[in-house]
Order: structure tokens, then sequence, then C-alpha cells
């Protein structure tokens, strides 16, 4: 009897690349790493990175993680974080991303809601000891067997990957490659509070196809990925889309123009993948004589409400796919016409390439009867989205719901049928990557004591930033640490309504 054909994996995909050019550049670190954790950046050929995976993987085996258990990570986007992410692929692991702003409640919280085995992470991270979190965030996970980090000065029971990288692979174990296997879990916030999101490599794939293919990225082709990795949209955008192309993948942690200028025409990038406001910001500043290698520009947007009003794309030499983000539920790319101005996006199945006759379809879009949008397709998680079950009701079977309503207001323009977004889901902030329930705003304020405010403002670069003014800001960051706030947010807390 034939056996049907396993849809591939990440790692797949690195060994196709690795068979056919061992010794091409595969992995090209930040120029600055140096100031964000204190190691020298790695330049790494395909050979190299799978040196290191392999090492990585068999340390995970060795330390009697078993088969698909899942191991939690908290890394910048460095070199470190897709060798980690590919060596727990090959043995087997599921990985859970964990932003780098979150706080010590949220990660013991993701910690104990995936029943975590290990969690990897960082010395430091411009200047915050994420180590320090990570143990203190493992002691209250009693999931949590193992806890790894690269960097130096670890703190008393963190083993440290980088000596595990200066030493021969150990052992390994077979695991099966077949890309419906769960492969991540991120996170995400609803109205319904707070949701682990899992997906297989095949959901992960499809929305790195969605993207290169929209945006028509060639074979071979050097990236630039400016966008934290830390979700669904950062593997997407950065590991699968350079998995697929088979090329160089060049890191930026976020954000200093001028290292990220410097890396681009050093690496003779090709394709720059970052935040929509910041690629429009390079484009008004004369991309074709300062950045001349770039053939294409992927934006990404995290309030997709925005798109529509945003200023035209002048670098037609490195035309912009406007790419849609929806939380962890999905993404659909458009890529601008000859004017640089967005396009319209109509209801329905759309394909990738867009405007390609008989294209691939990368997934639905439509419109709800509560007049949101909604998300269907390979890409799409929906069991993870499913609405709860009515109270009382246990018993009774619920209608099966074949896409995932993202909450983002919207409707239909009745000249064009196209589909408007009009506003981001109600009661939730996003302050960057990072999303919380704007009643959490009430919380914190109250504990900076009388007088104090707190508040979320408007930003079109990151969809809101936080502002506060307290009389007493030692008492501020003392309250705001005693929450359990991170500690980058923490120190950025200004008396004068400074961004946090």
């Amino acid at each position: 009897m034939n056996q049907p054909a396993a849809s591939p994996t990440l790692d797949t995909l690195f060994q196709r690349t690795l068979t056919r050019q061992p010794h091409a550049a595969a992995l090209l670190d930040p120029l600055n790493k140096g100031r964000v954790t204190g190691h020298q950046p790695r330049r790494m050929s395909y050979a190299e990175a799978d040196r290191a995976i392999e090492a990585l993987s068999a340390h995970f085996v060795e330390s009697g993680l078993p088969a698909n258990s899942v191991i939690a990570i908290q890394l910048p986007n460095t070199v470190e974080f897709v060798l980690t992410v590919l060596a727990a692929h090959r043995a087997g692991l599921v990985v859970a991303v964990l932003p780098l702003l979150w706080r010590h409640a949220e990660l013991t919280a993701a910690l104990n809601r995936t029943a975590a085995r290990a969690i990897v992470t960082m010395s430091t991270v411009d200047g915050v000891s994420y180590a320090d979190l990570a143990m203190h965030a493992a002691a209250e996970a009693f999931s949590i067997r193992h806890v790894c980090g690269f960097g130096t000065d670890l703190p008393e029971g963190m083993a440290s990957l980088d000596d595990v990288l200066a030493r021969p692979p150990g052992t390994t174990r077979a695991v099966i490659q077949d890309g419906r296997k769960a492969a991540m879990i991120s996170f995400d916030v609803t109205a319904e509070g707070f949701r682990p999101v899992p997906r297989p490599h095949f959901s992960l794939i499809a929305g790195g196809l969605a993207m290169s293919l929209e945006a028509d990225i060639r074979q071979g082709a050097s990236l630039m990925a400016a966008f934290a990795p830390m979700s669904f949209a950062g593997l997407a955008s950065s590991l699968a889309v350079w998995l697929l192309s088979g090329g160089a993948l060049a890191l930026h942690h976020p954000f200093e123009n001028d290292v990220l200028e410097q890396q681009i025409n050093e690496h003779e990038c090709e394709v720059l993948i970052a935040p929509a406001q910041l690629a429009l910001r390079l484009g008004d500043a004369d991309l074709a004589a300062r950045m001349p290698s770039l053939r294409n520009v992927i934006g990404l947007w995290r309030a997709p409400e925005q798109v529509a009003a945003s200023d035209a794309w002048i670098a037609p030499h490195a035309p912009l796919t406007d790419v849609y983000l929806f939380g962890e539920a999905g993404l659909f790319g458009a890529r601008r016409g000859e004017d640089g101005m967005p396009v319209a996006v109509m209801p329905g199945p759309h394909g990738a390439p867009r405007e390609q006759m008989g294209s691939s379809i990368a997934g639905e879009i439509l419109l709800t009867p509560k007049g949101t949008l909604g998300l269907r397709g390979a890409m799409v998680p929906i069991a993870a989205y499913a609405p709860p079950q009515p109270v009382g009701e246990t018993l009774t079977a619920q209608p099966p719901r074949d896409y995932v309503d993202t909450g983002y207001a919207a409707r239909l323009d009745r000249p064009s049928g196209a589909i408007c977004i009009t506003a981001p889901p109600s009661g939730i902030m996003a302050v960057g990557g990072y999303r919380f329930l704007s009643n959490d705003l009430q919380e914190w304020a109250r504990r900076l004591g009388q007088g104090a405010l707190l508040t979320a403002l408007p930003d079109r670069l990151s969809g809101h930033r936080l502002a506060g003014r307290a009389q007493d800001n030692a008492r501020a960051r003392e309250a705001l640490s005693e929450l359990g706030l991170n500690p980058l947010m923490v120190e950025a807390f200004r008396d004068r309504s400074g961004p946090v």
C-alpha cells in the first residue's frame, strides 16, 4: 500500500539547500550584536549552521527532553534564535516563542499553559538580564526541567549553550519529518484573554509562501529581516521566507537606522523585511541611491487599519508589498502597483501572487455577520480561536466554524466592493508587538500612586505607545516592577509624558 508523501518541515527545507550549496552564506548576525548581547557577530555558511544545529539538537536530546515536548525561546533577532528553532525541530520538539517585552507574569503563564519542559534565553539583551527573568519564571513553572542560555555570566543552574556549540555533537534521534506535526506555539491577546496558538509546519510555510510569492522574491535572494521574530508573522517573514528562497538571511535587532542601512549595503541585500512604517520612512530617504542593492521591500503592518491611509511608495526600483497582520490569527499580502498606492483588497479567495490568474490559493478573506474581518486558509489556526462554549450548554454541540474572526472592524466599499478595515479589536492595545487588554492600564495606573497618569497614545509606527507621568518617578518604577512589568518597559518610564 502506498503511503502519502509527508509535507515538508522547516528542517526539510534547510536540508535541501544544505545539500545543494553547503558552503554558501546562510546566516549573518547584526553588526551591532556586541552592543545588544555582548557577543561578536557571526557569519555562517549552511554547513556551519548545520553543525551548530546538530550540536544544539543533540544537547536537547541528551538533556532528556522527550519528542513532541515544548521548549520555550526568548531570544533577540540574532543567529542564535534561528539555530535554536531549527535545532528544536530537528530534535522533534515544539517551539513556544516568548516576546522580549513580556512581563514576568506573562512568562510564567505561558510556561504553565504550554507545559514547557525547557526555556532558552540570552544572558543580556540591551543591558537587561534575561537570564534572571528566565530563572525566576522557571521557578514558578512546575513543568520546567532545563534552563539554557547563550552568553557569559549565566546564573547558577543555567546550562551554557555557547559551550554546547564549542564541542562536537553528541547523541541524536530519528525524527519523522512531517509538516503536519506541531512546529510552534505563539501567544495572542483577544477579548477573551490570553490565548496560546499552536501551529504545524505547513501553516508556517503557507505564511512564508504567501509573502514570498506575492513579493516575487527570487530563489537565492539575500534577505534582511528587521522584524522581531517572536510571533507567527515574525517567523513566517524571516525563517520561512529564507528557507523557501534558499539564500542568505541577514538579521537586524530592531532598530538602529544607520546600522540597518550599513548591513543592507555590506551584505548587498536584495529584500528588506521590516515594519511597514519603518519601510515607508526609508523609502522617503532616496532608497535607490542609499541602498541600491534592494529589489523588494516587504512592509509588515501590525495595525492593518492604517494601510489604506498610508503614503505612496516612491521607490519604484524596489516595489513595496503590504502585509496585513492580524495578531496570531493570520496574514495576507498585497503588492503595490506602479502608482505606489495600496491596492484594493477584495473579499473571497486570494492567490499568491494575487493578480496572477491560476495562482495557488493562499487564503480567504470574508466579512463576518458581526461586521468584522474573518480569515480562513492553510495558515489560519481555526481550532485555537474557537469561541468559548456558552454557559449551561456544555452538552450541546456547537455549529462548526471554518474561519477565525480577527475582531478587526471592516466593511465593504460600495463602489469597488473592496474590504475596508476600519478599526482594531476593541479593548486591546498594542505597543509594538506587545498586546494587552486596555483594562490592564487601569490596574497599572493604580499602582503608581495618587496623581499619576498612565495612558496609551496612538502611534503610527507601533500602533500605540505608553505614556506616563508620576511625581515620584522612583516609586513609579518600583510599583511597575512589583506588577511584573518587563525592565525594558519600566526603565523607559518618564515623569513628563515620555514613552514607555
